[in-house]
């Protein structure tokens, strides 16, 4: 792991993470992600499709996942956010996750995680993907179930679809 991806996850050991949702409408990909990469120099920001996330809960355990992959040496993927992207969607290959939760262009929901960066990047993310909408961050159980083929019963042994979803993350660890 590199001195900047060790910063980054000290960073968001200390507090430094931000969630926040968006109601995007992207008419050019690369161009979002050229500005993403301009605007990210110094920290990690990764963009994902909200439709495929239970919840800021969800993604703080998907980041504690990411961060500990990384400082055992077990990350998935070599980019912090990439590897936070296939916590989440308790994912072991990349295109896999991507599939579930990457950006398109169209109109979509978004979810925007930042680790590391200086003072409030989801307001610069604002002129990117358009006005901040955290609504979009609430779980729609039936859309997730439909997303990671869940059954009612794994919902109803487990409590709710956040902790079947968390399970599944956990059991990446495993899975080797």
């Amino acid at each position: 792991m590199n001195p900047s991806q060790t910063n980054k996850i000290q960073d968001s050991v200390n507090g430094k993470v931000q969630i926040a949702g968006f109601r995007a409408n992207i008419t050019n990909f690369e161009d979002v992600m050229k500005k993403l990469k301009d605007l990210n120099r110094d920290c990690v920001v990764q963009l994902m499709d909200a439709d495929g996330v239970a919840g800021k809960k969800h993604v703080m355990h998907a980041v504690t996942h990411a961060e500990n992959a990384f400082a055992r040496g077990e990350n998935i993927a070599k980019d912090l956010g990439l590897e936070i992207c296939v916590r989440i969607s308790a994912q072991r290959q990349i295109s896999r996750a991507l599939d579930v939760l990457g950006v398109r262009e169209g109109k979509m929901n978004i979810c925007a995680v930042a680790l590391g960066c200086e003072g409030n990047i989801m307001e610069k993310l604002e002129d990117i993907l358009g006005p901040r909408d955290d609504e979009v961050l609430k779980p729609d159980e039936e859309v997730l179930k439909k997303i990671y083929k869940v059954s009612d019963m794994e919902v109803e042994t487990a409590g709710s679809i956040l902790r079947v979803l968390m399970e599944r993350t956990a059991l990446l660890i495993l899975e080797k």
